[in-house]
Formats: structure tokens, C-alpha cells, sequence
């Protein structure tokens, strides 16, 4: 548990230091409908990407080759795989995906899947490789 709060807490000073950003989490909307992904970028420089991510069916499994991911679940549930394991995930959970690491998720809740996603270093989508 210490580690995931240094964790926590280093992220979150780098996020801080490197660019401002004070709001409330649960008024993030999605600007539009949506199919199954939205995507909504609350900020980016060198260091690192945030994401606010609803998922309202699944995300296909895939890797960064360059990035760890840092996924926070704040509504829904699902099924999460990572590498070879599958994971029930839910409000509170905290996922940390590791570079070049196969992963996807599948929901299973009525509600979309609401996540805070902190991809180090800053994510630009070039090495994102999807499993066939």
C-alpha cells in the first residue's frame, strides 16, 4: 500500500510541477455522444499524458512499446486483462500497466467505464500496437 501511495503521489507531483491543473474529476464530461470510446486529454507536456477514458463496451488488447500506464477506475466495472491474467476491475482499482505490455478490457457493468489514464512519457499514439 506504501508503495502505490509513493506512486500516487510522485505521479501526481510531476503532473503538478510540469503543468497546472486543479478541477473536479467527476464534472469532466464527454463533449459528445459516443460509440464505445471517448477519449478527453486533460493535459500533456514532455513528462507525461492524462486521460479522462469512458469505455462503454471494451477496448481491444493492445501494448505501448514506450509508455507505462497508470489506469485509475472511478465508475464501472469489467474484466481487464493484463499480460496473461484477467482481472475483475472496479471504482477504486488501480492498474499500472508496464511498457511493451499486452492489455485491453472488456466492460461488464450497465454504466460506461470511467478511468483516469497517465501515460509516462508523453503519449503521442505511435507506439501503440494493436494484437491481431
Amino acid at each position: 500500500m506504501k508503495t502505490i501511495t509513493t506512486l500516487l503521489l510522485s505521479l501526481f507531483s510531476l503532473l503538478v510541477y510540469s503543468q497546472e491543473f486543479v478541477g473536479e474529476f467527476n464534472k469532466v464530461r464527454p463533449d459528445s455522444a459516443f460509440e464505445n470510446i471517448h477519449i478527453h486529454q486533460i493535459s500533456t507536456n514532455p513528462n507525461s499524458t492524462t486521460f479522462a477514458i469512458w469505455v462503454k463496451n471494451k477496448v481491444k488488447i493492445h501494448k505501448h512499446v514506450n509508455h507505462v500506464e497508470h489506469i485509475y477506475i472511478t465508475q464501472g466495472e469489467g474484466r481487464f486483462q493484463l499480460g496473461s491474467t484477467t482481472y475483475h476491475i472496479e471504482p477504486g482499482d488501480l492498474i499500472i500497466v508496464p511498457e511493451d505490455t499486452w492489455h485491453g478490457v472488456s466492460v461488464t457493468s450497465d454504466v460506461p467505464l470511467r478511468v483516469i489514464s497517465i501515460q509516462t512519457p508523453e503519449f503521442n499514439g505511435i507506439d501503440r500496437i494493436f494484437k491481431d
